[in-house]
């Protein structure tokens, strides 16, 4: 009979649907729609593994808008609010403790502080590694590997970016964000080639259910270049 009670608690429990909403949060993440990604985070975060993973994906949205407005304290405000959020959340959890380093990181970013930006990137990457050593995930929804290629991407640091990929890509496979950074640093170091094959990847893996966003039309946009179509005859 207890057994019986305890089953249905859980069922009621925000946390039920856990599974299933990090799963749907990380496909929408997955074809660089975060936004949806949070709405679906939204819907468990009364559980604390999803309240982090919202707080965290709000705060890479909300630093990459603040970054178009120059880093200024008022577009600052939301990324430290998930800051804030993620220090009392969940204050024992790695995977908090991960996020919130990021996203001090990509607040520093948004500023253009390269340095702080950079030792920031450091913690949370050597966090991460700790975490994944001990059986435990990393930063959820979006890696901190990741946002490092990302971050450093942003501030036109191009050579530290691709190491960054490279890095990521050894970490968590090769993802469509690491396939799409490695083409844009690419592009960024004159290396049209390597520009070409990472855009071709990147669309000859897109998922049907991926809808169109901006990064697949930069992708074949870019493919109908006179160096990407030469390429892509040679190899036939």
């Amino acid at each position: 009979m207890i057994a019986l009670i305890f089953a249905v608690a859980l069922a009621q429990s925000p946390c039920a649907d856990r599974a299933a909403l990090m799963a749907a949060a990380a496909d929408r993440a997955a074809v660089f729609d975060l936004k949806s990604a949070t709405t679906r985070l939204a819907e468990g975060i009364e559980c604390p593994e999803m309240a982090v993973a919202y707080w965290y994906v709000h705060g890479l949205i909300a630093a990459r808008d603040a970054y178009r407005y120059g880093g200024s304290p008022e577009s600052l405000e939301s990324v430290k609010l998930a800051i804030t959020q993620l220090e009392s959340t969940s204050p024992d959890s790695s995977a908090a403790e991960i996020a919130r380093v990021v996203l001090q990181a990509a607040s520093a970013a948004a500023q253009s502080e390269r340095e702080e930006m950079g030792l920031f990137l450091d913690h949370a990457l050597n966090l991460e590694r700790e975490a994944r050593a001990a059986g435990r995930s990393g930063a959820p929804i979006v890696s901190a590997s990741e946002v490092a290629g990302d971050l450093w991407l942003q501030v036109h640091r191009f050579e530290d970016a691709r190491r960054a990929y490279v890095a990521a890509s050894a970490q968590v496979g090769s993802t469509r964000r690491i396939t799409q950074g490695l083409a844009r640093t690419a592009f960024r170091l004159g290396e049209l080639p390597a520009a070409c094959e990472h855009y071709r990847l990147l669309v000859s893996g897109w998922p049907k259910s991926g809808g169109e966003p901006p990064e697949l039309g930069e992708a074949r946009t870019f493919l109908r270049r006179p160096e990407c179509r030469a390429g892509s005859a040679s190899q036939r």
